[in-house]
């Protein structure tokens, strides 16, 4: 494995959680000038434009767990860089919520309680939605989002306009979901804030990965169905 390829996938997932994440905490609900529910969902799409473009001709860009299984289940990826991949991401979510929770404590009167835009169900949910509701929309939600990126990398796809399509999608995934989970259809992004927030965060945290490991496999099956691809890993 490439140690260039699981860098830039590190600096890519912890650009993703601090631009995502710190748009939320830092700038979402910020006196009379907030930018609110869609800011941050243009802040996630922003986050994976701009490093589609960065580092996608380098490492493919998948700063999500979800989008590496969906791949390699597709054959698009293979089966054993996937371990070192996602252990990239994660790191990369990690270090980005521990320089969040650093920049949001100089505020006075902050405290980790206020938490790190963390995903969940139940009292955690911004909308108090329930696990069944919080499950399927990860599931669903991911599954359309890898069935975006699977689409729009093929080699069939208008080139170029991947990475618009890509940020595109999450964009309009988070302003669905937002008030559901606060939106993850990334394991990777929900460790970082779970891991620093600690609690209910971290109780959660396993839907945050079985649901979009879920949507991520389906996506492949139905892409190859309806793609017509064949295994290229």
């Amino acid at each position: 494995m490439n140690p260039r390829k699981l860098l830039a996938e590190l600096l890519g997932t912890f650009w993703l959680v601090l631009g995502g994440c710190g748009s939320a905490v830092l700038a979402a609900a910020y006196p009379d000038l907030g930018i609110g529910f869609a800011g941050v969902a243009l802040a996630f799409g922003l986050t994976v434009l701009t490093m589609a473009y960065a580092i996608g001709h380098i490492s493919g860009c998948h700063l999500n767990p979800a989008i590496t299984i969906g791949l390699c289940a597709a054959g698009r990826f293979k089966a054993a860089d996937v371990a070192p991949y996602i252990i990239a991401q994660v790191a990369g979510a990690v270090l980005a919520a521990l320089l969040l929770c650093y920049i949001a404590s100089g505020r006075e009167g902050y405290d980790l309680t206020q938490g790190l835009a963390s995903n969940g169900f139940g009292v955690h949910s911004p909308g108090g939605y329930g696990l069944a509701a919080a499950a399927v929309t990860e599931g669903v939600m991911t599954m359309f989002f890898v069935l975006i990126v699977l689409g729009a990398t093929d080699a069939r796809a208008p080139a170029g306009f991947a990475p618009i399509a890509i940020g595109l999608g999450l964009t309009l995934i988070h302003l669905i979901t937002i008030p559901v989970t606060n939106t993850s259809v990334n394991p990777a992004r929900s460790t970082g804030p779970a891991l620093v927030e600690g609690g209910i965060a971290l109780q959660q945290l396993w839907l945050f990965w079985v649901a979009p490991i879920i949507g991520g496999v389906l996506a492949a099956v139905v892409y190859k169905f309806i793609g017509g691809e064949k295994n290229v890993a």
